[in-house]
């Protein structure tokens, strides 16, 4: 690592998925700076929450970064991301999730949703304030201290706009990076996407349950997401309505049984 930069940790949580990870390592190992790659494989399914907590608790970083074992950063990604942290210009830092080459219709439909979401993370009315992908995040380990992620999402949905809320409102909110970029390869199909969004739904009932001040984003905000994922084309675009009706559905079942947060 160049001279005067603190030293960085990766936590990589994986599930089941080892071919993914093999490939999510070695790019990794790759880096244009050493980073210590901690993986942390959830056997007893406590959740991505807990998997990153427990990847902080083992990791020896001052910087410490997150991606998911499907995903594969970029030559050059860990020194980019941290970049702002070690300069100073920040606490957290975040970047572009694209999807890789052979991408279906459901996964151009999720890299909209992704970036709309970056984009509109500081906007008025966003349903989502301080919004930073957990698949391309880093901070300092004080920040991670003050603020863990909220291990009472049992699943990978909500957790992540929770702690970005979270340390938005901290004033710790992730600064974009558009060079540090991370290679999502899911290759889903609708199916998988629809019943992805239902429990992004049920995630999303469950963050607002977090906190009495959260609220659905407005009207315009979702307008704009629907025209941004029509931009991505007609598949994605529909894919993206339909998404919606899934979340509002997910949103449904949690609330019916009093917002539980399990």
């Amino acid at each position: 690592m160049g001279e005067g930069r603190p030293p960085v940790s990766v936590v990589v949580p994986t599930r089941g998925r080892p071919g993914l990870l093999r490939q999510c390592v070695a790019a990794l190992e790759a880096q244009t700076v050493p980073v210590e790659i901690v993986v942390v494989e959830d056997v007893e399914g406590r959740g991505p929450a807990w998997a990153r907590n427990e990847g902080v608790r083992r990791a020896r970083g001052e910087i410490v970064c997150f991606t998911d074992d499907d995903c594969v950063p970029a030559p050059g990604w860990a020194e980019a991301l941290t970049a702002p942290i070690a300069s100073g210009a920040g606490q957290a830092s975040t970047g572009p999730v694209p999807v890789g080459q052979g991408a279906t219709a459901a996964d151009r439909a999720w890299e909209a949703i992704v970036g709309y979401l970056q984009r509109q993370a500081g906007a008025p009315g966003t349903a989502s304030p301080g919004f930073a992908i957990t698949a391309n995040l880093a901070t300092r380990r004080q920040l991670l201290q003050q603020l863990p992620f909220d291990e009472s999402f049992p699943a990978a949905a909500g957790e992540d706009r929770d702690w970005g809320e979270r340390a938005f409102r901290a004033g710790a909110a992730a600064r974009f990076v558009p060079g540090a970029i991370v290679v999502h390869r899911s290759g889903m199909g609708a199916r998988d996407f629809i019943r992805q969004q239902y429990r992004y739904g049920r995630g999303a009932a469950r963050y607002r349950s977090a906190c009495e001040d959260r609220r659905p984003g407005s009207p315009s905000f979702y307008l704009g997401l629907l025209r941004a994922a029509f931009r991505a084309g007609p598949a994605p675009g529909l894919l993206v309505t339909a998404a919606q009706l899934a979340t509002f559905a997910g949103g449904l079942a949690i609330n019916a049984r009093g917002g539980a947060r399990r």
